[in-house]
């Protein structure tokens, strides 16, 4: 396999906007490989940023003249504030100020990569409509732009780029080469995505759309009436992860759209979960979704219905995980175990490179923040017992937080916070692996941390739905302890029901009046 093929595109064109003291500066270092952009900003020094970091360019601060130099090379700004040079993939962005004077410019190298989507040819082949997700600056319109090219030049498809900001195919009327046979339909106004969307679909019979950046939610409609009239839909979306997705009510249609269902006592229980569960409406927008975690290295969610039914559930599926080597060799370094999972008594959850078993009696894998707690013996202690807790570095996304004694008694900024947020914090006696495991094993059988679990995510579904949701029959300490949680969250409750399936009902702010 051959290494993927890097065509800067004429960094030259890039390099003759700039001021001539910065464009001397940038020459004499060279190491343009690395170049991410140029940022000149009116009063302070200009700088360089490279994959690695950055440095300063000069001793000299950016004026008025230097801003009005770079303005006079570039096209026109659009209500974006992004800018290019024709018949190149660089673009320059504006920051303003109050009075709407351009004031700092990011000028940001464009490049054309050959060979990126090798990683991946096998699942554009199919035919399937591929979402692709990932940090900024990650690769993301880079890989689009190559696949709109391989769909055109070599499977000889029909293809439509939507370019809202002209960084797919360059600025200027004619579009970049790195497009191949491609078409490209420019779009007046950001506001005026969506309907390009459909203008294309209506008027240029596409066999593929392509577009970038999906980011609201008239957006997302159009990326699903495109989808059902049967054309290969390749886009990106704002969002890192899968999960992502399935927690943003705007974009949440791309994966099915999420809505809360009040199941019967009967159901509930045989599901052994609370009575509001989250599922989704319908089927997917993308069928594939593509995680780009680098350059090098992509997660792989090849059936996007299957996966979000788990993730509503509780379970963490496992997705494909693909790299490419410095020689160019790519490896599947972890298989889906998409096909391994099902819905019935016995869930898999992945701690990590880990998988084991989880009783069906508990609702969830639980999140734990680890704070000054070794994780590596943390992690074993989880995996020996065989109980559905996950570790994460997101102290938002955790249930509770563990750390030892020493810190607890220092109460660092983490732990306020934690606090703070209404995280309960577990204290371990010291950092060894068995008090490590006695935590996780009191954890799996303590019904008091299961049950605030439980409340804390139906606060989240209140949040996002704005319907009530009721909780699992509990005794009366511990619906105490889950309406003093729910408060924390500054959202009311009320106790439903007889002994012995009196529970806790979660209201929206507009339905406080139910309480008695």
């Amino acid at each position: 396999m051959n290494k993927q093929t890097e065509i800067v595109d004429d960094l030259d064109r890039l390099l003759e906007v700039l001021p001539q003291f910065v464009r001397e500066t940038l020459e004499e270092q060279g190491s343009f490989d690395n170049l991410i952009e140029v940022v000149l900003d009116l009063g302070r020094r200009p700088e360089a940023r490279y994959s690695t970091g950055f440095v300063y360019l000069a001793d000299n601060e950016i004026n008025r003249e230097h801003i009005d130099t770079v303005l006079k090379r570039v096209g026109e700004f659009g209500l974006d504030n992004r800018a290019g040079i024709e018949r190149t993939l660089h673009r320059i962005s504006a920051i303003r100020n109050r009075q709407g004077e351009i004031i700092g410019l990011t000028c940001r190298v464009g490049r054309a990569v050959f060979g990126t989507i090798d990683i991946i040819r096998d699942v554009i082949e199919t035919g399937a409509s591929i979402l692709l997700l990932g940090k900024p600056g990650v690769g993301k319109t880079t890989m689009l732009r190559e696949i709109a090219r391989v769909l055109a030049d070599e499977f000889l498809k029909r293809v439509v780029i939507v370019d809202t900001s002209n960084e797919i195919a360059g600025d200027g009327d004619i579009p970049h080469p790195a497009i191949g046979r491609a078409r490209r339909m420019q779009v007046p106004r950001p506001a005026d995505q969506a309907a390009v969307m459909i203008e294309a679909v209506e008027n240029h019979m596409p066999e593929a759309i392509v577009i970038d950046e999906i980011g609201t939610e008239a957006e997302a409609q159009a990326a699903r009436t495109i989808a059902e009239r049967g054309v290969q839909l390749i886009g990106t979306a704002h969002g890192i992860t899968l999960d992502n997705l399935v927690l943003n009510p705007t974009l949440s249609d791309l994966i099915g759209g999420i809505q809360a269902v009040t199941l019967g006592d009967e159901e509930a229980r045989r599901r052994g979960t609370q009575k509001t569960v989250l599922e989704r409406k319908a089927p997917p927008t993308f069928d594939v979704v593509i995680e780009i975690q680098s350059t090098q290295r992509l997660a792989l969610h090849h059936d996007v219905a299957k996966t979000v039914d788990l993730l509503l559930r509780g379970v963490e599926p496992r997705p494909e995980i693909r790299e490419r080597s410095a020689a160019g060799e790519i490896k599947v370094v972890q298989e889906s175990d998409l096909d391994e999972l099902h819905f019935g008594e016995t869930r898999e959850v992945n701690v990590n490179s880990a998988s084991f078993l989880a009783k069906s009696s508990v609702p969830k894998a639980m999140r734990v923040f680890p704070y000054a707690v070794s994780r590596n013996r943390l992690e074993k202690a989880i995996a020996e017992a065989g109980v559905p807790l996950r570790l994460t570095n997101d102290l938002s996304q955790a249930d509770l937080v563990l750390t030892i004694k020493g810190q607890y008694r220092k109460m660092p900024k983490r732990l306020r916070e934690a606090e703070a947020r209404g995280k309960p914090v577990y204290v371990l006696r010291s950092n060894t692996k068995a008090q490590m495991q006695e935590f996780v094993t009191n954890l799996a059988n303590d019904e008091e941390a299961q049950a605030l679990m439980e409340a804390e995510q139906a606060v989240h579904q209140v949040q996002l739905f704005s319907q009530p949701v009721e909780l699992s029959p509990q005794n009366a300490y511990i619906r105490r302890l889950q309406h003093q949680l729910i408060e924390k969250f500054k959202l009311q409750s009320t106790s439903v029901g007889d002994e012995p399936d009196r529970r806790v009902k979660v209201l929206p702010v507009d339905l406080s009046s139910e309480i008695r």
